[in-house]
């Protein structure tokens, strides 16, 4: 008799901007999207707490920036914490990867935008749009090597 292996969910949060976006894969498919207008502070561990319930030991892929500077170092010290306590495993990808490589507001009228692999400030006198979205598929979304926040500031 054959063991039935539990399903493999992963979960990509993307908490650069608001709202809060959390998606839930189950072998890669989108399956599940939780959005949230509060502050990663306020609801990050409480939102991860309840998926955890729901979806035993999933993996966690977050974006590492460029963006929000505090909201990236909550969210790296939250799922730090959680691989150290409950054995949480979790990697990294670019903020690009979820707004299509869009420019992403660093500060004032600074833009991120990554030219030939390279993030870098540009300024756009114009307000852009800030639109992330969940991609359907996790195969959309490439992974970095590691997974450390992206601290990329421009020179004040």
């Amino acid at each position: 008799m054959q063991k039935v292996l539990p399903k493999a969910y992963e979960i990509l949060i993307v908490s650069i901007a608001s709202p809060l976006l959390i998606g839930v894969y189950e072998e890669g498919k989108l399956i599940e999207t939780v959005e949230n207008p509060a502050k990663t502070s306020e609801v990050l561990l409480k939102l991860l707490t309840e998926l955890s319930i729901k979806y035993n030991d999933a993996h966690i892929i977050y974006t590492s920036g460029p963006g929000s500077f505090m909201a990236i170092k909550l969210t790296y010290i939250t799922l730090r914490t959680l691989e150290i306590l409950k054995g949480i495993s979790f990697e990294a990808c670019e903020a690009f990867e979820v707004n299509d490589h869009k420019p992403i507001k660093a500060m004032g009228k600074l833009y991120f935008i990554k030219e030939k692999n390279t993030i870098i400030t540009k300024k756009f006198d114009e307000v852009l749009e800030q639109r992330f979205s969940l991609p359907s598929m996790l195969s959309e979304v490439t992974i970095l090597d590691n997974n450390k926040p992206l601290y990329i500031l421009p020179a004040v």
